[in-house]
C-alpha cells in the first residue's frame, strides 16, 4: 500500500523579483515529501528557502513552478477547504494587539466545529496568568505559547510551527515539545522549522535540510547521524596539543581538530584500536587526557557538515 502523504513538494521553485537588483531565487527545483502522522523538521541556515517553502505550503504564497500539494490539494486554489483542516503559527502578527489572550484564543476557538477546550490549553502551555493580559503587554515568550495554541485548538490534521521554542525558558521549552509529541501520537502531521538542532533529533521521525534552496539531505536523525563516521572520540586536555602530529599515529582517514582550546575531537571509524592509538600517544608525550568519550555524530555535526560554518545575513 502507497504511503499517505500530507505534503507533497516536486521540483517547487520561487524567484523573487526586484526593481533595481537582479532577481534572486529563494526556492530552486525543492522536492521532499511529508508522511501524515509524522514530525517533520524543515532545516536550513538563513537565507536556505524554509520560510518561502512553508510559506506557499500555507497559500500565503504562490509558486512559480512545480507541484505543491497539501493533504492531497493545491494550497493555493483551496484554501477554503484547507483552512479547517491545517493549523498555522505565525512568528509575527495574527493577533489583534488590543486583545486579551483568552479571549483571542477563544475567537478562533469558536469558529471551530470541534476545538479543544481554550482553559485546558491555556494551562497546558502555561498562559492562564496571562490570559487577562491584553497581547501588546504579554511577553515575548508568552507571544510565542499563545501562537502555538491558535495554532492547534482546532484540532487540525495538518500543523505548520515556525520556530515553536524560540525565546521560551526551559519549563515552557519541555510542555511545548510535549504538546509536539501528544500531537503526532494522536495521528497529527507536524512539519516544524526550527533552529534548535536537539529540539529537531529529539522530535523529529524526518528532517529535511535545505541550502541554497534545495534540499541536500533526508532521512530520520538516526539516519543522517549514522551517515558518514560512525562516532567520535572527544578529550580534553592542555591547549594547543600538535594534532597533525597526532594524526601520524592514527589510521588513514581520521580526522582531529581542537575546537575550544583544549577539547579535541577525533572523527573515523571510531573502534578499540583507536582509542588504544589516541591513549597510546597522549601517554608517550607525556599528555592527560581527562574525560574520554566516544560519542556518536550529531545533528548539529551533520548540519555543519553539509551547510558550511559561516554566518549568514
Amino acid at each position: 500500500m502507497a504511503e499517505v502523504l500530507a505534503v507533497e513538494i516536486e521540483g517547487l521553485v520561487k524567484t523573487y523579483r526586484r526593481r533595481s537588483a537582479p532577481p534572486v531565487t529563494a526556492v530552486g527545483g525543492l522536492s521532499f515529501q511529508v508522511p501524515t502522522g509524522s514530525v517533520t523538521a524543515l532545516l536550513g541556515p538563513n537565507g536556505a528557502g524554509k520560510t518561502t517553502t512553508v510559506e506557499i505550503c500555507e497559500g500565503f504564497r504562490r509558486a512559480d513552478s512545480g507541484v505543491v500539494r497539501v493533504l492531497g490539494l493545491d494550497p493555493a486554489r483551496c484554501g477554503t477547504a484547507l483552512h479547517p483542516r491545517v493549523g498555522v503559527m505565525l512568528q509575527a502578527g495574527g493577533v489583534y494587539p488590543g486583545a486579551r489572550a483568552g479571549e483571542m484564543l477563544r475567537l478562533v476557538a469558536a469558529h471551530h466545529r470541534d476545538p479543544l477546550d481554550p482553559d485546558a490549553l491555556l494551562g497546558r502551555l502555561g498562559l492562564v496568568d496571562a490570559a487577562r493580559t491584553v497581547y501588546r503587554r504579554l511577553s515575548g515568550g508568552q507571544r510565542q505559547r499563545l501562537a502555538l495554541a491558535i495554532a492547534v485548538i482546532g484540532r487540525p490534521d495538518l500543523v505548520f510551527l515556525d520556530e515553536p521554542t524560540a525565546g521560551l525558558d526551559v519549563q515552557a521549552r519541555r510542555a511545548t515539545w510535549e504538546l509536539i509529541e501528544e500531537l503526532r501520537t494522536s495521528g497529527v502531521t507536524v512539519l516544524l522549522t526550527t533552529h534548535a538542532m536537539d529540539e529537531a533529533e529529539r522530535l523529529s521521525d524526518q528532517v529535511v535540510i535545505v541550502d541554497h534552496g534545495r534540499v541536500v539531505a533526508a532521512g530520520s536523525p538516526a539516519e543522517l547521524t549514522h551517515g558518514g563516521a560512525e562516532g567520535q572520540l572527544r578529550f580534553r586536555a592542555p591547549g594547543g596539543l600538535d594534532v597533525d602530529r597526532l594524526l601520524l599515529a592514527l589510521p588513514d582517514g581520521t580526522v582531529a581538530r581542537e575546537m575550544p582550546l583544549g577539547h579535541y575531537l577525533i572523527a573515523g571509524e571510531v573502534d578499540p584500536q583507536l582509542l588504544a592509538a589516541v591513549t597510546a600517544w597522549c601517554a608517550s608525550n607525556g599528555v592527560m587526557a581527562q574525560d574520554l568519550r566516544v560519542e556518536q555524530r550529531s545533528l548539529e555535526d551533520v548540519f555543519v557538515e553539509l551547510t558550511g560554518s559561516e554566518l549568514r545575513p
